[in-house]
C-alpha cells in the first residue's frame, strides 16, 4: 500500500472461490473419499479429475463462465461433481425440483434461460416436455460416453467470489417459484457460520438425503467439500438405509425433517438401536412434536438444532441454539447465528423495542445474491441495504429472539414452503368456485399441512374434482389435505374485505 492507495493485486490475493478450494483438497489429501453413493467411493483426487472432465464437456456443448446450466435429477453422486464443475468453470448451476408440476417447473426452467440441461434417466422425460429446445445431456451412459472423450487437463478458474455459484428456488408469493442467487462469497461465509456454530469434525461424514434443491444439503455438500469431509449421497429418505448409515458411520449434522422422524426411529431401533456417532440432529424445531424430539435425542445421543435460517441466508440469522439430550423444550427461543446483524424493524424501517414485534432484517455475508430477473422483489426485500425476511420476531431481554409469526401466509409443510397463493391460483381457475382460501392446520406427522375453504357457485361441484384439479398442476405436497365448503358468510372478512386467515384457522384448530 502507498499513499493509502490498494494495490490492484491485492483485492485478488485475497479471493477464493469453491471450486480452487476443492482443487486444493485433492492436494493436500488426494485418497481421501469426498463422495461416498453406496459401494461406490470417490477420493478427492478422483473428484478434482472427474469435474475437470465435466468442465470441458460443457465447454465443448457451447458453455461458458457466467452462464446457467440446469439439473433435474434425484440425489446422485454425479449432481454433486455437477456443483462442483460449476464452482470451477464460473458456471451457474440452477438447481430443479422435480417435485413440481409441468408448468412450474417449465417456469423455472424459462426464468433462469439455461444453455444445457443435465437431467437423469428418472427424469428425462420432465425434462423433454418442460425444457423446451434447450440442448440435453443424460446423466449415466450418455455423461460417462462424453467424460471418457473429454480431454485431459486442470480447468483455469473463470470466477470470482460474487459470482453465482447455484440458484435455489424459494415458493413465490404470487404463486410462481422464485430463483435465489447465491454466490460463492455467500456459500464460503455459510460454511464458516456452520464452523463456528456447529462445529464438526474431518471424518464425521454429511449424509445429503434431503434433495439436492435444497439449501439444507447443497449449503452443507459445499461445507463438507471445502474443509475435507466425506458427503454421503443417498437417492432420497430410506428409512432402513439412513438406520444403517448412522449405525456405520460417525455423522457431523444429520438432517432429520417433520414426518420422517418417527419412520427413522423405527428403523433404528428395528436394526439394534447401533449408533456410530451423530454431533447434532435435526432442523426446523418448531414444527417437530416435542416428545419426539426427546426420543429422537435420546436414541442417538445428540442435541436437537433449533434453526431459524432460510435458502436466502443459509444457517444465519438464527441457527445457533441447541435442545439438549432428553428434553422435550417448553418453548423454543432462537440463539442469534454468528457473522450476521440483526435489526427487527417495524412497517417503516424503524428499530422496535426489545419484547416489541418487529420484522427482521439481516445483513450477513452469507446472505444470498438477490433474486434472478425479479428487480421488483429485490427492491422490496433490500430496501434500505438490509434484507427483509418478512418473518416476525420480538427480542428478548437476554437477546434470545422468540418467533411471532412466519411471513404472512407461509405454510411449512415437511421441509417444503406453501404459499397459500399458488393453491388458491388454481382453484379459482375451475369456474363453478366463487372464491378459495387457503390456510395452515398443525399436523402432527408434517408440521403443517393447507386446507382449502371453498365457497361453491355449483354445489354440485366435489373435493375429488378439485384435488384432480390441483394434480398434474401443482406439486402434490401442495395440494390441500382437505376440502372445507362453506358460504360466503362464513368466510370473516375485515373491514376491507380481506379474509382474516387467522380466524379460520383458529376454527381449525378449535376442530381438531
Amino acid at each position: 500500500m502507498t499513499g493509502g492507495a490498494l494495490h490492484p493485486d491485492a483485492l485478488r490475493a485475497s479471493e477464493l472461490t469453491i471450486g480452487s478450494m476443492v482443487t486444493q483438497q485433492a492436494r493436500l489429501t488426494p485418497d481421501r473419499v469426498a463422495v461416498q453413493a453406496g459401494a461406490q467411493r470417490s477420493s478427492y483426487e478422483a473428484l478434482d479429475r472427474r469435474t475437470d472432465a465435466i468442465c470441458r464437456v460443457w465447454q465443448a456443448r457451447g458453455v461458458r463462465p457466467g452462464d446457467r446450466v440446469a439439473i433435474l435429477s434425484e440425489n446422485r453422486s454425479e449432481y454433486i461433481e455437477c456443483l462442483v464443475a460449476a464452482a470451477k468453470m464460473g458456471v451457474t448451476l440452477a438447481c430443479q425440483n422435480w417435485r413440481l408440476a409441468d408448468a412450474e417447473l417449465s417456469h423455472c426452467l424459462n426464468l433462469v434461460a439455461p444453455v444445457l440441461l443435465i437431467t437423469s434417466p428418472r427424469h428425462a422425460e420432465a425434462a423433454a416436455r418442460c425444457g423446451g429446445t434447450v440442448a440435453r445431456l443424460q446423466l449415466g451412459e450418455e455423461f460417462e460416453q462424453a467424460l471418457s472423450e473429454a480431454p485431459a487437463g486442470a480447468v483455469q478458474g473463470g470466477c470470482g467470489p460474487e459470482d453465482g455459484v447455484v440458484i435455489l428456488y424459494t415458493s413465490g408469493t404470487t404463486g410462481l417459484p422464485k430463483g435465489a442467487l447465491i454466490s460463492h462469497r455467500a456459500e464460503m461465509a455459510r460454511s464458516l457460520v456452520q464452523m463456528a456454530d456447529l462445529p464438526v469434525e474431518t471424518d464425521e461424514a454429511f449424509v445429503a438425503w434431503a434433495p439436492l434443491f435444497h439449501m439444507v444439503s447443497t449449503d452443507s455438500v459445499f461445507a463438507t467439500l471445502m474443509t475435507g469431509g466425506k458427503v454421503i449421497v443417498t437417492d432420497g429418505f430410506v428409512p432402513d438405509e439412513l438406520a444403517a448409515i448412522v449405525a456405520e458411520e460417525k455423522l457431523g449434522r444429520l438432517t432429520v425433517m417433520p414426518g420422517m422422524i418417527e419412520p427413522f426411529l423405527d428403523a433404528v431401533k428395528q436394526q439394534g438401536g447401533r449408533v456410530a456417532g451423530v454431533r447434532y440432529v435435526g432442523v426446523m424445531a418448531d414444527l417437530v412434536p416435542r416428545e419426539q424430539i426427546a426420543e429422537i435425542t435420546r436414541l442417538l445421543n445428540a442435541p436437537y438444532l433449533n434453526t431459524f435460517g432460510a435458502t436466502e441466508t443459509g444457517l444465519a440469522p438464527a441457527s445457533r441454539g441447541r435442545i439438549p439430550v432428553g428434553e422435550a423444550p417448553r418453548n423454543l427461543e432462537k440463539i442469534q447465528s454468528s457473522l450476521c446483524e440483526i435489526r427487527l424493524v417495524d412497517t417503516h424501517g424503524n428499530a422496535v423495542p426489545d419484547g416489541q414485534p418487529g420484522e427482521m432484517a439481516l445483513r450477513t455475508p452469507a446472505l444470498f445474491s438477490g433474486y434472478w430477473n425479479n428487480p421488483a422483489a429485490n427492491e422490496a426485500d433490500f430496501r434500505g441495504g438490509w434484507f427483509h425476511m418478512g418473518d416476525m420476531f420480538i427480542r428478548n431481554r437476554n437477546g434470545s429472539l422468540s418467533f411471532v409469526d412466519r411471513r404472512k401466509y407461509l405454510i411449512k409443510s415437511g421441509g417444503e414452503n406453501i404459499y397459500p397463493a399458488e393453491i388458491e391460483r388454481v382453484l379459482l381457475s375451475e369456474p363453478r368456485v366463487a372464491d378459495a382460501v387457503v390456510v395452515r392446520r398443525s399436523d402432527p406427522q408434517w408440521g403443517e399441512v393447507p386446507i382449502a375453504f371453498i365457497v361453491a357457485r355449483d354445489a354440485g361441484v366435489t373435493d375429488v374434482e378439485l384435488r384432480a384439479l390441483c394434480e398434474g398442476t401443482i406439486a402434490r405436497y401442495k395440494i390441500p389435505r382437505e376440502f372445507r365448503f362453506v358460504s360466503e358468510v362464513e368466510l370473516p372478512r375485515s373491514t376491507t374485505g380481506k379474509i382474516m386467515r387467522h380466524e379460520l384457522e383458529e376454527r381449525l384448530s378449535r376442530s381438531e
